[in-house]
């Protein structure tokens, strides 16, 4: 997407795809005014998940990954402008992993389904989870690669029964990261396993620390 009028082209499919009509002329003078990079052009074609282009890029996705493992490593992000969003940067120390996460409920573990005790807790199917399920993706890639930190996570594809998520992994060794004071925070011991313990972004959000206003002062300092 280096070139403006591969852009403008791809952003056009895209409109057309969603059944959009001709843009307004308010969004055309301000586009036209300070123009349009090409992270901004990635944006608009994820924000347009129902267009003939993503649907197409959407179903090859989800093939590829259902052949690979629960857990490996990418060569980069599927989404370089949500990654850098969410603090990674092309650069020595940053690893990126992708997270296959079953989507739905769990079911309890007993065997046969028969619960040996109260009609309380015999309940099999309709366990909702606490955590979201970006958080168990970032715990899963931390244990996995315990020498790493995890910094942050975003979405990246889902189908019928699973969901992908990509991980932000930071090297706490590198002399880069070391050497970075804008990330080198993250270097501390006291940053280990930041995602067991809910200090990362969906952690924070499953703890209902982002909750804001009247009644949202019973949630901290966690939810109880």
């Amino acid at each position: 997407f280096g070139s403006s009028d591969l852009g403008a082209s791809l952003l056009g499919s895209i409109r057309r795809g969603s059944g959009e009509g001709r843009a307004k002329p308010s969004e055309r003078k301000r586009e036209g005014a300070r123009g349009m990079g090409a992270y901004k052009y990635l944006e608009e074609f994820w924000r347009k998940k129902q267009s003939d282009v993503f649907r197409y890029l959407a179903r090859l996705r989800t093939w590829e990954f259902r052949q690979l493992p629960a857990v490996h490593r990418c060569s980069r992000p599927t989404r370089p402008d949500k990654a850098r969003k969410v603090g990674y940067k092309a650069k020595q120390g940053y690893i990126v992993y992708r997270v296959r996460i079953r989507r739905g409920d769990r079911k309890t573990r007993v065997a046969k389904g028969i619960v040996y005790g109260k009609p309380k807790h015999q309940g099999i199917n309709k366990n909702k989870a606490t955590r979201n399920l970006r958080n168990i993706a970032e715990e899963r890639a931390g244990r996995k690669i315990a020498s790493l930190r995890v910094l942050n996570s975003y979405w990246v594809a889902q189908d019928a029964k699973h969901k992908w998520y990509e991980i932000v992994m930071v090297d706490p060794y590198h002399n880069a990261i070391r050497n970075d004071p804008r990330i080198n925070w993250i270097c501390k011991p006291v940053m280990k396993h930041r995602e067991l313990r809910g200090l990362t972004s969906a952690g924070r959000k499953a703890r209902g620390l982002y909750n804001k206003g009247k009644r949202a002062t019973k949630l901290r300092p966690s939810s109880r």
